[in-house]
């Protein structure tokens, strides 16, 4: 059995000439409004607002950005401003490490621990808060010796 399936069903039909009927109705909105600015300006003023009517009203009859009339991409440009909008974060899996590596990972971190174990007082971090408020302004020495301690730690790695 044959069946007649329709082909090109996202093709526009073509009204007069190479004009879709939207594209027509944007020009007969064209030809009004200029018509309308005809009427109520003088020739000058009428000429420089034509020009970006000319250019507004082709742009919403031809042009199409991402496949979509410009119409329907400006609507839909002001509703995702004004809509809620919901963020979703997907975490991405790194991949499993097999058991010697983590142990080795492992007893390397207790003794790099060992070796940096160094006591940081709540006076201590006052400071440092200070002094970054600052920006560096004011420099406290208990800091400056832990900020030079920590230097020579990562050379020595």
């Amino acid at each position: 059995m044959l069946f007649n399936t329709p082909q090109y069903i996202d093709v526009e039909d073509k009204i007069a000439g190479p004009l879709t009927a939207k594209q027509l109705m944007w020009m007969f909105g064209m030809g009004a409004t200029l018509l309308v600015f005809w009427g109520v300006f003088d020739q000058m003023t009428f000429i420089i607002s034509a020009v970006p009517v000319v250019a507004l009203f082709s742009a919403f009859a031809f042009y199409k950005p991402q496949g979509q009339p410009l119409i329907k991409f400006i609507i839909w440009g002001i509703l995702f401003m004004f809509q809620k909008k919901s963020y979703v974060w997907k975490r991405e899996y790194a991949q499993k490490k097999t058991q010697k590596e983590t142990e080795e990972h492992k007893t390397s971190d207790l003794l790099i621990r060992k070796q940096e174990k160094q006591e940081i007082l709540s006076k201590n971090i006052e400071d440092l808060a200070k002094t970054m408020d600052s920006e560096g302004k004011e420099r406290n020495e208990k800091i400056m010796e832990l900020i030079e301690k920590n230097r020579d730690n990562k050379k020595t790695d």
